[in-house]
């Protein structure tokens, strides 16, 4: 009876969600998720591995936990997950750490769980070129394809109403989809992340010529995901992000993505040091 209760208490002590760090360390792997088609972020390379802003961070995050843990050959196993199915793969356990563009936000935290701030971009429209539209008023009428399930769908639903505009939205599975439409003419505009839409369009719509709106209708904080209720996991990625922003390595990063839109913004800049947290 009395080894029960102890055992009883142990059970108590270590919650069944904060075992990551010892199961990385028993079985040897860490299970990194990734999207393949939300460029510059996370998307696959010629060879078709995982490559990206957020795929780097996720491999500093392997290698630093790797580190914490004495592991230095720690093994990474890329899986492959999309954008309706990434959070409930972290919910579950199928991977450990989810690397794209999710926004951090309280709602998906009764789910799961986020990394620091990793990036912060701003909702906007891709339209063409000579479409005129240039704000969200000019797509009255009209539709719009955006990722069925996002944040931007929530969004963009709210600043149209907020605008008083009224325009169909026509829900895509990935941004892929939302470009066609948008090439073939059957939306008017394919909403999404700033920063993406322009991933997506130089590196898929050659020939083409788009603008963005000229003001953003959101605000979106990316984080890394990973399981809720486990603090010990959460603080050791986040001792390497911020490690990566107080040496400012992640301007490194930042560059060999992100590097010809630009600098980093001022609020990204300020995102960075104020998250560059002392170990």
């Amino acid at each position: 009876m009395r080894t029960f209760v102890l055992l009883l208490c142990a059970g108590l002590a270590f919650p069944a969600g904060a075992q990551t760090l010892e199961k990385i360390r028993k079985t040897g792997v860490i299970k990194l998720g990734y999207i393949d088609s939300a460029p510059p972020f996370s998307f696959v390379s010629e060879n078709g591995g995982p490559q990206g802003y957020s795929v780097d961070l996720c491999k500093a995050a392997a290698d630093g936990i790797g580190g914490q843990l004495n592991l230095p050959n720690l093994k990474v196993q890329w899986v492959k997950l999309t954008v309706e199915n990434r959070i409930s793969a972290v919910q579950r356990k199928q991977v450990d750490l989810e690397c794209s563009t999710t926004t951090r936000t309280l709602g998906r935290q009764r789910r799961v769980d986020f990394s620091l701030i990793t990036f912060v971009d701003g909702g906007s429209v891709l339209a063409k070129l000579d479409s005129g539209v240039r704000r969200l008023a000019d797509l009255a009428g009209k539709r719009i394809a955006v990722l069925r399930g996002t944040t931007t769908e929530l969004a963009l639903r709210e600043a149209l109403g907020r605008a008083q505009v009224v325009a169909e939205l026509v829900l895509v599975k990935n941004r892929d989809e939302g470009l066609e439409l948008l090439r073939g003419g059957q939306v008017a505009g394919l909403a999404s992340d700033r920063t993406t839409l322009v991933g997506i369009a130089v590196q898929r719509a050659s020939g083409d010529a788009f603008r963005l709106l000229d003001e953003d209708f959101s605000i979106e904080q990316y984080a890394l995901v990973l399981p809720r209720g486990d603090p010990d996991y959460r603080l050791a990625v986040d001792r390497v992000l911020a490690r990566l922003y107080r040496s400012g390595e992640i301007r490194r990063v930042y560059d060999r993505w992100l590097g010809p839109l630009g600098p980093p913004s001022t609020l990204l800049s300020a995102t960075y040091f104020i998250q560059g947290l002392a170990d």
